[in-house]
């Protein structure tokens, strides 16, 4: 099975608010999904993130995929690089 780590979005017309969620990559956007990951806020100054670390990097390890939004929220965070660093610590350095 293809994992995704991608938005989902909540909330009302003109007020979203996005929950980062583990989800099959054929199913739809707006469909059921394995593991919440966290939140984040855009209507928020500044924006609301709050990821569960451990629990991302841990899909990661296993083989989930980022879309490129969720990509840039790791970004800002610190996640990604945390997570390039484990991988490359398990594959033996190089």
């Amino acid at each position: 099975m293809a994992v995704r780590i991608r938005l989902l979005r909540m909330g009302s017309k003109k007020k979203p608010f996005y929950r980062l969620v583990a989800t099959d990559a054929k199913k739809k956007p707006q469909g059921p999904y394995l593991e919440l990951l966290g939140h984040y806020n855009p209507l928020r100054e500044p924006p609301t993130v709050k990821l569960e670390k451990e629990r991302i990097i841990k899909w990661l390890l296993n083989g989930a995929q980022p879309t490129e939004t969720v990509l840039s929220l790791l970004k800002k965070e610190g996640i990604w690089d945390e997570f390039l660093q484990i991988k490359q610590a398990k594959t033996g350095g190089g």
